[in-house]
């Protein structure tokens, strides 16, 4: 016989489990039809697997992190690989990756942006195509042939019709666009634009034939370039070469809810502190994945908080995290030893040897563990 949603609850609720855990139970358990038996397997797993995941008082928690994520990273590969089978575009993977992640980059090497798109566009690939235009930044060498005519000084742009049509640009519109970037009159005839310097100047020209190459025609100036590709789901995703997080999710069309980068930085900015923490956690357990490395999340988890606690995301270098630390001798034991030591002889800096390693420095027992245990009276013989 199975058991009512109003004894669940009640039994469920007496367990020394977080209220978090505890309402998740609950939940799941109220959707099965449950007998008293596998009610009480189920409490004992929960409880058995609780006890399991807790970590006992003065447990040195970083240093059993950082040698959980340490000792596989030395298993990764130096080389960058093409990501997840999109093979036109380029990413970094393996160690050189997870060593971005843990300096919080403001730029990554490559970075790359999964664009998913809502219901009416994520099945048609048309307007997912019509969208990747959209998104992929236009110069006008992908638009026609440039010719430089020296006599009459002029530019001369021959265009493709194909390409035109294709991006849906009309002439018209290209020769406004120019105009407004590069401040000169534009003359159209056909599918035929002209233009020069205002004066008649070879280094002028030369110069406009420059700046003209740069302009951004169509699309988000930063996005390099989109690829299509269709998942096992049927949907069509679009890859990009460049990320301006921002930009993409003001474009119609675009899931703003799965939709992400791999610029932690830029994600921490467009979204907040919150969503950059959860990015530092994915990126690196999809890095250490790739690699089929397994690492416990709780230590990744530990090391993004370490890096957002403050409310914005830190390395974890000489300017972050280990560069600020209250520890003379643990700050000196990280980078440039002489630096820190003779900036706090001239401060008279204090060390109260409370960390790990300035008391491995100084040789004696670390605050944490047994270690951490003080005798304060001793029984009088």
């Amino acid at each position: 016989m199975s058991l009512s949603e109003k004894t669940i609850e009640e039994t469920v609720s007496t367990l020394p489990l977080p209220d978090k855990i505890i309402s998740n139970l609950s939940n799941e358990l109220k959707k099965t039809r449950v007998t008293k038996k596998q009610l009480d397997e189920v409490i004992e797993r929960a409880l058995a697997a609780y006890e399991n995941s807790r970590i006992p008082p003065c447990e040195a928690a970083g240093v059993v992190s950082a040698q959980s994520i340490g000792e596989p990273g030395t298993q990764m590969t130096m080389r960058t690989f093409h990501y997840a089978g999109v093979a036109e575009i380029n990413v970094t993977l393996g160690l050189p990756r997870l060593i971005e992640i843990v300096d919080a980059r403001k730029n990554p090497s490559t970075p790359m942006m999964t664009i998913f798109l809502e219901k009416e566009y994520a099945f048609d690939r048309d307007k997912a195509r019509e969208l990747a235009w959209k998104i992929e930044a236009t110069y006008i060498n992908s638009l026609g042939n440039t010719s430089t005519d020296i006599t009459e000084m002029k530019i001369i742009i021959e265009l493709n019709k194909k390409a035109l049509n294709q991006r849906n640009i009309e002439v018209e519109e290209l020769a406004g666009k120019i105009e407004e970037e590069l401040g000169i009159p534009v003359s159209s005839s056909g599918t035929t634009l002209t233009m020069g310097p205002e004066e008649p100047s070879y280094r002028q020209l030369l110069q406009l034939g420059k700046q003209l190459r740069t302009v951004t025609l169509k699309g988000i100036k930063g996005i390099k370039r989109v690829v299509i590709r269709k998942e096992e789901s049927g949907e069509y995703v679009l890859y990009t070469e460049g990320s301006e997080l921002k930009q993409v999710l003001g474009i119609d069309g675009v899931d703003n809810t799965r939709t992400r980068t791999n610029n932690v930085n830029e994600i921490f900015e467009v979204m907040g502190i919150e969503a950059g923490r959860a990015a530092l956690i994915h990126e690196a357990t999809e890095t250490l994945n790739e690699q089929g490395l397994t690492v416990d999340i709780r230590h990744l988890m530990l090391v993004a908080d370490i890096m957002s606690v403050d409310g914005e995301v830190k390395s974890i270098g000489r300017h972050g995290i280990s560069g600020e630390k209250a520890s003379v001798l643990a700050r000196a034991a990280f980078e440039v030893t002489v630096s820190h030591l003779l900036d706090s002889g001239i401060a008279g800096d204090v060390d109260e040897l409370r960390g790990v390693t300035e008391n491995v420095i100084v040789g004696q027992p670390i605050r944490l563990g047994t270690g951490n245990v003080r005798l304060i009276s001793k029984k009088a013989t």
